[in-house]
């Protein structure tokens, strides 16, 4: 079975920030849950999913892109999910537009794939992982060091909309140069240059 995933990646002082710590806790206490593949700090906003209908599920996500331009959030302080203690997280404090588009994309979406129960909850919590999966008996070492720590805050804004298909870019949606990317384009250094230009324009 094919699986999909819609996620914002992290840029700039952000992304740096995410990345250190996501690498500095998995070498302090030996995990590798993130780290296991790249580690590529993130939002996830839709899925893992599966779908039979790829180009409608592509459409859907470059039509509601096409309607947003500066989607602002915050990356501020840390937590985790409670549920056996299996994820510790960067909270995001997301903006009124940011809240809007990943509601628009969980009722666009869920009509046309298998989605999780998450995604289709108005109230949804936007989190950038740190680490998972192989931390249960590290849990309360690794939140303390964590909460030591001085919290970030870190406004950021969403630039693109990543579409991944076996966890590999398939396409991104650009929502300052308001253009669909293939892969080819969307992991070009031109392409995220010419977004960076036109974003420093708005």
């Amino acid at each position: 079975m094919v699986y999909y995933l819609i996620e914002f990646r992290f840029h700039g002082y952000a992304k740096k920030y995410a990345k250190n710590l996501i690498h500095e806790v998995a070498r302090k206490f030996r995990v590798e849950g993130v780290t296991r593949n790249r580690a590529i700090p993130h939002i996830t906003l839709f899925g893992p999913l599966t779908t039979r209908y790829e180009k409608r599920m592509i459409s859907a996500v470059a039509n509601i892109g096409r309607e947003y331009s500066l989607v602002p959030f915050e990356v501020k302080g840390f937590n985790y999910f409670d549920k056996e203690h299996k994820v510790i997280y960067l909270d995001i404090n997301p903006s009124t537009e940011l809240k809007e588009l990943r509601w628009k994309l969980a009722q666009r979406l869920g009509k046309i794939s298998g989605s999780q129960q998450w995604d289709n909850q108005k109230q949804f919590q936007f989190h950038s992982t740190v680490a998972f999966r192989d931390i249960d008996r590290k849990f309360l070492k690794i939140w303390e060091y964590i909460k030591e720590r001085e919290e970030p805050n870190i406004n950021q804004y969403l630039l693109r909309i990543t579409i991944l298909k076996r966890e590999k870019i398939l396409y991104e949606y650009d929502l300052i140069l308001k253009k669909l990317l293939n892969r080819r384009q969307a992991l070009s250094r031109y392409w995220f240059n010419k977004t960076m230009s036109k974003f420093k324009e708005l």
